[in-house]
């Protein structure tokens, strides 16, 4: 029984990156021997344990063989006859095919160091097309190291797309990897990368309307994944916005905001020249008074998918939120005390925007 570390780990050590965690690859050993050993069972469809000190993650080496569509259509044989060169070879990418030893030996069956240093994105075997999810992942990984994908890769994952294989996409999935592609330092390779294989017309409502230079610029502001997709978003009408959000299973945080980017852009092209009422108007659309937060991260979503002029804006809201309507409440009287309170703010943004 041999236990190697294997995939993310050796590749970001390889590239002097901080460990996050380990996962190991257990050779020569049963489940029985595992659990007589200490290791807690967690995996449902191969056998997977944690360790009984440091919680990591050890798996039985295994392979699998194509049975059916989408990534779950597979059958996993885990033995004690499977080799560590065996498990490397049914994973997506060469870089991610490397092992290391107890002793630190490197273990590299597949070429993935001279790839990691020459920053390819290379299939390990013809098995990568079993898989749809690997294209997605491929593009990921464009978005994180700003690597090239080999052109065979490439055709590999062109061929994936016309056959259909893609059609069986699971959404939860596909927001998985595309949430962390849109997070990376690159997210602009990654709709690069899906734009070249196919799959970025069946993802998306226009794809030609996708900016990618605003989205490049909202990387290096370090913005947030909703503020990420709202950018995206930008272009889109509600329609469109509504079916990417559905197409990507996209949660509350990121659909919320691309929908109220959307449905507030005119007001915020307008409210370099707006009245104080209008502005006031925009605040009470947009949710200012209640949602403050999200309302910054609506301006950031304006500069950086269009480069509106925001300061404006800001200070109206910034007048208005210090309006104490509890107070101006005490003073009216029913339905008149929203009109009290609504002048209130409209002075206040009149002398400070």
């Amino acid at each position: 029984m041999k236990a190697y570390v294997v995939g993310g780990a050796v590749r970001d050590e390889l590239l002097g990156l901080p460990l996050k965690d380990r996962d190991y690859v257990v050779v020569g050993a049963t489940p029985e021997e595992m659990l007589r050993q200490g290791y807690r069972p967690v995996g449902k469809d191969f056998p997977v344990f944690l360790h009984p000190v440091t919680q990591e993650e050890y798996a039985l080496a295994r392979t699998e063989r194509k049975s059916g569509r989408g990534y779950k259509g597979f059958t996993v044989h885990a033995a004690p006859d499977v080799t560590l060169e065996e498990d490397l070879r049914r994973r997506d990418l060469t870089i991610n095919a490397m092992a290391k030893a107890e002793d630190g030996g490197l273990i590299d069956p597949f070429g993935g160091k001279k790839d990691l240093d020459a920053g390819v994105l290379r299939h390990v075997s013809e098995a990568f097309a079993e898989d749809p999810v690997r294209i997605l992942r491929v593009a990921r990984f464009a978005a994180r190291f700003g690597f090239k994908v080999h052109e065979k890769t490439l055709q590999l994952m062109r061929d994936m797309v016309a056959s259909g294989e893609t059609d069986h996409l699971v959404a939860e999935r596909v927001w998985q990897e595309f949430s962390k592609g849109l997070a990376e330092k690159h997210p602009e390779r990654m709709f690069e990368v899906l734009k070249a294989c196919g799959l970025l017309e069946k993802l998306f409502p226009s794809p030609e309307k996708i900016n990618l230079k605003s989205l490049e610029e909202a990387a290096k502001s370090n913005a947030s994944l909703p503020v990420r997709f709202a950018v995206l978003a930008w272009p889109l009408k509600e329609a469109e916005v509504e079916a990417l959000c559905g197409r990507l299973r996209a949660p509350n945080e990121a659909r919320e905001l691309a929908l109220l980017a959307c449905r507030n852009q005119e007001r915020l092209r307008g409210a370099r020249n707006a009245s104080p009422a209008a502005l006031l108007a925009l605040l009470k659309a947009a949710d200012a008074f209640r949602r403050p937060e999200r309302f910054a991260e609506l301006l950031e979503v304006a500069r950086l998918a269009e480069g509106l002029e925001t300061q404006r804006v800001a200070r109206a809201q910034q007048a208005a939120s210090a309006i104490d309507a509890g107070a101006i409440a005490k003073t009216g009287r029913g339905s008149e005390i929203a009109a009290l309170i609504d002048e209130a703010r409209v002075k206040a943004i009149a002398q400070a925007a």
